[in-house]
């Protein structure tokens, strides 16, 4: 229930525009976001190559209604790209079709993704597209499939709570997509997504075990796993050995400022670890998303509000 209250909560913008006045609650959403400038992001990523981590950038925001809006999206896109090459930074953009015009029409969205799968390419760096609601999971496995045949550096997510999800995989290994499989964090009917955590739990057990197939390697998927759960992690481990994956095949990927002392263990047992750096005006969305994942979160927000 109270998951569903935050979720519900994080489409709620004027919330967090009282936030933003407190500095209590700036300090906390920091945990989660690295800033509002590319530079601070930036600064982050640096920080975590220098600490054995790869690392991924997004700049937050979604649903854009303007035209200008996605053109400046896209500019911000290609400017973090240029400057992960010029810094040689291990690191890669991670973006939202919305954020690029989607609501507008394909074709908005389609010539700013080529845009910046452009630049990927000229700059050797790969870009996922992330996946949004329900509403636009169509839409975006459509065009990830249009360009996938053009730009091998497009990747794509999948999410583990919505039902069709497994349908959704099968299609992306006949493309040996690269891959990041997270478990959701939007609100979903039942109909469309398992309500309870051991299921989506289970789901994501099955499609681990999928996308580690033989079939599923031999056509050169590679996957980010997404998760902080150590129980997933580490039967993801189990499945890569029993199956003979090697550990360049796949790669775990975590959240800025979530389970950050899992980092080093991972690293010692010589797996790839990557790490999500948002940054951004629009940063509530996101933040409240962060709350619903973990309560633990929340209550440490509550305990500092207290404080303050």
């Amino acid at each position: 229930m109270l998951r569903a209250l935050l979720l519900g909560l994080s489409t709620r913008r004027r919330i967090g525009e009282v936030m933003d006045r407190f500095a209590v609650t700036r300090r906390f959403v920091r945990r989660f976001v690295a800033g509002t400038t590319a530079e601070e992001a930036l600064g982050v990523l640096g920080g975590l190559n220098g600490a054995g981590l790869l690392g991924a950038v997004t700049y937050l925001g979604e649903n854009v209604r303007e035209a200008p809006a996605a053109a400046q999206a896209t500019l911000a896109y290609l400017d973090l790209l240029d400057e992960i090459k010029r810094r040689n930074l291990k690191a890669v953009p991670s973006l939202k079709l919305t954020h690029l015009g989607l609501d507008l029409g394909e074709a908005v969205c389609l010539a700013n993704l080529r845009r910046v799968l452009e630049r990927g390419r000229e700059t050797e760096t790969l870009v996922w597209i992330d996946m949004e609601s329900s509403a636009y999971t169509d839409r975006t496995l459509d065009l990830y499939a249009r360009v996938r045949p053009e730009f091998p550096n497009a990747a794509c997510v999948l999410q583990a709570y919505l039902r069709r999800t497994r349908d959704d995989l099968e299609r992306l290994i006949a493309l040996g997509a690269r891959i990041r499989l997270c478990k959701g964090a939007y609100r979903e009917p039942p109909a469309l997504a398992y309500p309870d955590k051991r299921d989506v739990d289970g789901n994501y057990v099955r499609l681990v075990e999928r996308v580690l197939a033989p079939d599923a390697q031999a056509r050169g998927v590679y996957v980010g796993f997404a998760t902080h759960d150590e129980r997933l992690i580490g039967i993801i481990g189990d499945r890569a050995a029993a199956r003979g994956v090697p550990a360049d095949r796949f790669e775990h990927q975590m959240l800025y400022g979530i389970r950050h002392d899992l980092h080093p263990r991972l690293r010692g047992r010589g797996l790839r670890l990557r790490v999500l750096v948002p940054f951004g005006d629009d940063w509530y969305g996101y933040f409240m998303r962060r709350l619903a994942e973990r309560p633990a979160n929340l209550l440490f927000l509550l305990r500092n509000l207290h404080r303050g």
